[in-house]
């Protein structure tokens, strides 16, 4: 189905200002993750820039940028304005909100976020991968999903998130990855739903759309990509993605 890919970006942030424009080997990460979207082939890709600078950079890479309200309160908001931006007429079915801190992003996983859209009763559709570190179990920064995946199945309802262990008792557990493919006519919903009582009390924008009614769903992949939230994990990026000597 057409889907229209979105990178949301803005300088603004607490643990680490002007994150979009950290160079990594040399290319500020918002390029990186702009690139990996693009390697997807799953559809044009945008970035959604909150400020003039991200958009700079992105055009030099060769990309596309628009422009967006830097007030907006969250990446969902800024892509919701990109693709009204740069699709009026409502072309594309489906909107793909990649984070733009994801500088190690494998490209299948831009893709596997749109596959369990195939089922029409589903409005939101993410990705997800199996816990297989220990210690991300008890990690409030993982945050994890309640993925009902009958046997075999790589895709399934998705009916909780939290940064606590869920669900209890033996079995898998699965670390959410923070992409997500709206229905166009969801993302226009949900960006209209005030912040709710579970959603405050997680720090978990997802829950909005779960305790209005909303149907999540997720595909499981095989890898997560390294998110970066602070100098740490951008020393890590930088490390990770250092040419072979």
């Amino acid at each position: 189905m057409p889907a229209l890919i979105v990178v949301p970006a803005r300088l603004k942030a607490t643990r680490l200002p002007d994150k979009p424009l950290a160079l990594i080997n040399g290319e500020p990460m918002i390029v990186h993750v702009w690139r990996r979207a693009v390697q997807a082939n799953a559809g044009p890709v945008i970035v959604a820039a909150g400020d003039q600078e991200i958009a700079d950079v992105i055009k030099k890479a060769g990309g596309t940028a628009v422009m967006t309200d830097p007030g907006l309160p969250s990446g969902s908001d800024r892509v919701h304005a990109a693709a009204e931006i740069h699709d009026p007429q409502g072309k594309f079915d489906v909107v793909v909100n990649v984070q733009g801190d994801l500088p190690t992003l494998e490209p299948k996983l831009v893709a596997a976020s749109v596959t369990p859209l195939a089922d029409p009763a589903i409005d939101i559709a993410t990705v997800v991968a199996k816990i297989t570190v220990e210690e991300e179990l008890s990690d409030i920064a993982v945050v994890k999903a309640a993925v009902s995946f009958q046997p075999g199945a790589t895709t399934g309802p998705a009916l909780y998130f939290s940064r606590n262990l869920i669900p209890s008792g033996p079995g898998d557990h699965y670390h959410h990855i923070g992409i997500y493919a709206f229905r166009r006519a969801a993302l226009r919903k949900f960006v209209t739903l005030t912040p709710t009582v579970l959603e405050l009390r997680e720090r978990l924008e997802q829950l909005r759309a779960i305790e209005n009614g909303m149907r999540m769903a997720a595909a499981l992949v095989d890898t997560i990509p390294l998110g970066v939230d602070t100098p740490a994990d951008l020393e890590r990026a930088r490390k990770l993605l250092a040419p072979a000597k």
